[in-house]
C-alpha cells in the first residue's frame, strides 16, 4: 500500500495542478456566475464523477485502449468539443428573460449534473492526464497496482471537489455582483455562450492537458 510520504507528495503535486484553472474549472465558474451556486455545484458534481470514471478506467487499463487508437481519441475529443459548442450556441440563441436574465436557472439539478458529467467524460485529455499522472506515484513492490491507482484517483477527485468548490463560490459571488449591472445583464447570454464555444475550441485544438 502507499506510504504516507508518497500520499503527501501526491496531494501536494495534485494541489499545484488543481490550482491552475483548466477548461473544466472555467466551465464550472461560468455556470456558477450565470446561474448561481446551485448550478455550479451540480456541474461540479458531474465533473467530479466523470473524473472518477476516468480514474477507474486508468486503473483497469481502459484508458490505454482509448489512447492506443488515434481514431478513438479523436472521436471522443471532437464529441466533447461539439457538445460544448452546442451548449454555447443554445445559450446564444436563447431568448432574453428580462432584467433578471443573468440569474435565471431553467435547468434542473439533474440536467446541470448531466451536462457537467458529459463535458468532462467526453474529454479524452482528462483520461490521458489520469493515465499519465497517477502511475507516477505507484510502487509495484508495495501491493496491487490497480488498488494504488484507485486510491490515488479517489484522493485526487476528493481534493478536486474541494478546490472546484472554491471556484464555484468565486463564480457565484461574481455572478451576484454582476446581476446589479444592467449592461452585463443584457450581454449575459452572449458572454456565457461565447465562453462555452471557446471551451469547445480548446477541447478540439489544444494539446493533451489536465482537466
Amino acid at each position: 500500500m502507499l506510504t504516507l510520504s508518497t500520499v503527501v507528495l501526491f496531494l501536494l503535486a495534485a494541489l499545484g495542478l488543481l490550482l491552475i484553472p483548466g477548461p473544466a474549472v472555467l466551465y464550472v465558474v461560468t455556470r456558477s456566475a450565470s446561474q448561481g451556486i446551485r448550478a455550479g455545484l451540480a456541474s461540479e458534481l458531474g465533473i467530479e464523477l466523470a473524473s472518477l470514471v476516468h480514474a477507474v478506467a486508468a486503473a483497469f487499463g481502459l484508458s490505454a485502449l482509448l489512447l492506443a487508437s488515434a481514431l478513438a481519441f479523436s472521436v471522443v475529443k471532437y464529441l466533447g468539443a461539439a457538445y460544448l459548442v452546442y451548449l454555447g450556441v443554445r445559450t446564444l440563441l436563447a431568448k432574453d428573460k428580462g432584467q433578471h436574465a443573468f440569474v435565471r436557472s431553467p435547468q434542473s439539478f439533474s440536467q446541470l449534473f448531466r451536462h457537467g458529467f458529459l463535458v468532462n467524460l467526453l474529454n479524452p485529455k482528462t483520461a490521458l492526464f489520469f493515465y499519465a499522472f497517477l502511475p507516477q506515484f505507484v510502487n509495484p513492490t508495495r501491493g496491487g497496482v490497480t488498488e494504488q491507482i484507485l486510491l490515488l484517483g479517489a484522493l485526487f477527485v476528493l481534493l478536486a471537489s474541494c478546490t472546484d468548490g472554491l471556484y464555484v463560490l468565486l463564480g457565484s459571488t461574481v455572478g451576484r455582483f454582476l446581476t446589479r449591472n444592467i449592461l452585463v445583464q443584457r450581454w449575459q447570454r452572449y458572454i456565457t455562450g461565447s465562453i462555452y464555444i471557446v471551451l469547445g475550441a480548446i477541447f478540439a485544438f489544444s494539446g493533451s492537458e489536465k482537466k
